[in-house]
């Protein structure tokens, strides 16, 4: 009779211990997980003065809210770019995009343009450097030549406006 109660205690015992490295196991990896958001939120805050001057130049340099003063801005900046660099720009097409929220609205613009590698590159470059509040979302470039010295440039570049798209949803 005494080899019972044995038994049943070490059964309880096991469990308790399994139940306790379960656990252990579990803080362990969620005290790893939280270690990790706090390193995470310690960099974001330490790159908050940059991020919000970041975001005050994106406000000052986004689109005019005039859609055609936007459009007219931004086919003459790839016009003044492209002779910059020598190229000759085949098309420019914007076109307007809702944003994902009614607070912003985006001038997707399509450039076709040819030219050598320097002029080419000079462009993205200047396209990089502009104050205007823009992202290139592609860029398709191929060789017009067998030596790779005239280029064509496909490239999407999206302009930001702080205005929602006019007209219905």
């Amino acid at each position: 009779m005494v080899a019972a109660p044995t038994a049943t205690w070490s059964h309880i015992l096991t469990q308790v211990a399994d139940s306790l490295d379960r656990f252990v196991e579990e803080s362990s990896a969620e005290i790893a997980k939280l270690r990790k958001n706090v390193t995470e939120g310690r960099a974001l805050v330490a790159r908050g003065a940059k991020l919000r001057s970041q975001w005050d130049d994106m406000q000052k340099n986004a689109l005019p809210k005039d859609s055609a003063k936007a459009e007219q801005d931004l086919v003459t900046a790839f016009d003044r770019w492209g002779r910059a660099g020598g190229i000759e720009l085949g098309s420019i097409k914007p076109q307007w995009k809702r944003g994902s929220s009614n607070r912003y609205s985006l001038l997707e613009c399509r450039v076709d343009a040819s030219g050598s590698l320097n002029g080419i590159t000079r462009l993205l470059y200047e396209v990089e450097k502009s104050p205007l509040a823009l992202r290139i979302d592609s860029i398709e470039l191929t060789s017009r030549d067998d030596s790779g010295n005239r280029l064509t440039l496909g490239l999407l570049v999206s302009g930001l406006r702080f205005t929602p798209l006019e007209g219905r949803r």
